[in-house]
């Protein structure tokens, strides 16, 4: 996909940005002492999520319309869902609205929500 391509898709650019913040989050929440989740078990679940949100928006981005956009789409919400849940959990609030945002990017890159993905019946 050229970068032209890429940019074109605000929704998509807004998921990866806020999902590679929650990975700098989540890394900071388990290596800075005195945040309350320092080494912890879900401060390190919080980073593998979020690493892989990361290529989950990569993949988003790269994926035509399709069975398998679909299922990577569907695995996205829930991993951005189940993740802003972990930051609440973990009183990681910056955490937990980066998520919260990527649903929103992820909103505005949904199937039938327009941009590229509209279809014009007559």
């Amino acid at each position: 996909m050229s970068s032209n391509a890429f940019l074109a898709r605000p929704g998509v650019v807004l998921l990866l940005a806020v999902t590679t913040l929650g990975f700098g989050l989540a890394l900071y929440a388990y290596f800075a002492p005195l945040t309350g989740v320092t080494a912890t078990l879900g401060a390190l679940a919080a980073i593998l999520t979020s690493a892989v949100l990361v290529l989950f928006a990569l993949l988003l981005a790269t994926l035509h319309p399709g069975g398998m956009r679909r299922f990577v789409f569907v695995l996205t919400v829930i991993g951005l869902g189940g993740n802003a849940f972990a930051g609440a959990l973990l009183h990681e609030w910056w955490l937990c609205g980066a998520m919260l945002t990527g649903l929103v990017g992820l909103g505005a890159d949904a199937p039938g929500a327009g941009g590229h993905n509209a279809q014009v019946h007559s």
